[in-house]
């Protein structure tokens, strides 16, 4: 089925990542980065070009396109959905990819920075990968596989499925979301105009593996307000909030709840951001865990921890603010068990054993999967992500080609 297709996944990921589309948590904007439009409008160039006539960029940043069905069967609509932005938590300006062929599984030393090495000890993964071709950055940037290896993915597989219209499938929506890394990736979505019945993202990692549960999550702030007065003669007036957030970051606990103590299915409390002044402090939080009723019992507690502190320093006040994040896929999955049926048939018939994990995190699917588009997510290769140390094997991403184009096919075969 594949043995003369000339596969494009490593052009176009190496063109991807070479523009910056890092979002950005603290604008108001939608998207949060204009620049995340670029290469939006490069992949609606890059659709066309490949005969998708109806592909577009939407004001907020959204790529929407359909390839339409070629069987007279009534087959659900399918979208094939990633991601364009990066993580704000390192910088993707200036990324320079790097293909190291024929990886010997040693050490992957970084060129612009020698002390970044990409080691198997440190990335277990890694050392499965001898004798593929992974891309690196050059140790100055992330590299951005999350996602736009998804991106490449979802586009070579577009791209094979109109050189071969023998492979039959039903209407395949094209959907790429900006800013999903700052937890918006659909806020501004439309809907209908989307026009889907059940969906999947290209945004998990090792070969075969496939997510179809993920974590809830809340974001939660809590403000100090101290009692500003001047230090020359603040005694007995004087609160700071400083030291107030202090204390109350301080008394979190050290062995557990956090995600540096954390993993398979323990949730965490996680303090992302502190902010203010000793007049007013703000400290953010997010709360993950599978188990949605649970999130309930961390934010409750920090609440008591936060009460602990108002009472070590008299005077002080606090502000609690709680915001829906997303929610277990799984719930909604659950009830449409086809689609984790025909995914999981796709991955065996692309030759790759399926690998079935929980994501310790979100994706877009997350919050479509409650919007009316149950979405569980693929792999693509992706590893080590939001850092410099992140990698990505050539021949993961085109297992995953191969796994789409068996998917659109498998859900013609069994509608």
């Amino acid at each position: 089925m594949f043995e003369n297709y000339t596969f494009t996944v490593e052009e176009r990921f190496l063109r991807y990542v070479r523009l910056d589309t890092q979002s950005d948590p603290q604008s108001k904007t939608y998207p949060s980065t204009e620049k995340q439009k670029d290469l939006g409008r490069l992949l609606v160039e890059e659709l066309k070009a490949i005969g998708l006539a109806d592909a577009a960029l939407d004001n907020f940043g959204y790529v929407y396109a359909t390839l339409p069905a070629n069987t007279s069967k009534p087959v659900p609509v399918i979208c094939f959905c990633a991601h364009m932005d990066t993580a704000p938590d390192c910088t993707g300006a200036n990324v320079k990819p790097l293909v190291h062929r024929n990886y010997d599984g040693g050490d992957i030393v970084l060129p612009d920075d020698p002390a970044q090495v990409i080691s198997p000890r440190e990335h277990p993964y890694l050392a499965t990968k001898k004798g593929d071709d992974i891309i690196t950055a050059s140790g100055a940037t992330l590299l951005g596989a999350d996602d736009k290896a998804g991106i490449a993915v979802i586009m070579d597989t577009v791209s094979y499925l109109m050189q071969h219209p023998d492979v039959k499938h039903g209407t395949l929506r094209i959907l790429f979301t900006p800013d999903e890394e700052i937890g918006r990736g659909v806020d501004k979505l439309d809907m209908n105009r989307l026009g889907a019945d059940f969906g999947y993202t290209l945004d998990a990692g090792e070969l075969g593996s496939f997510e179809d549960e993920t974590f809830s999550a809340d974001a939660m702030s809590i403000t100090f307000h101290g009692i500003s007065a001047h230090p020359g003669y603040g005694k007995d007036k004087l609160v700071n909030a400083v030291k107030v957030a202090a204390h109350f970051v301080d008394s979190l606990p050290k062995d557990e709840w956090s995600p540096e103590t954390t993993d398979g299915r323990y949730g965490f409390v996680h303090p992302v951001r502190i902010s203010g002044s000793a007049e007013k402090v703000t400290v953010d939080f997010i709360i993950r865990d599978f188990i949605t009723a649970k999130l309930k019992a961390y934010e409750a507690h920090l609440q008591d921890k936060m009460e602990d502190a108002l009472q070590a320093f008299p005077g002080a006040t606090a502000e609690v603010t709680i915001t829906e994040q997303y929610r277990n896929m799984k719930d909604v999955l659950d009830l449409h068990p086809q689609v984790t049926e025909y995914a999981l048939e796709a991955i065996e018939k692309a030759g790759v054993t399926v690998h079935r994990s929980s994501a310790r995190g979100g994706t877009d699917g997350s919050r479509l999967s409650f919007m009316g588009l149950p979405c569980p997510n693929i792999f693509t290769g992706e590893m080590a992500f939001h850092g410099k140390h992140e990698f990505v094997s050539v021949q993961d991403m085109q297992a995953a080609v191969r796994t789409i184009v068996h998917l659109a096919q498998v859900w013609e075969e069994r509608s």
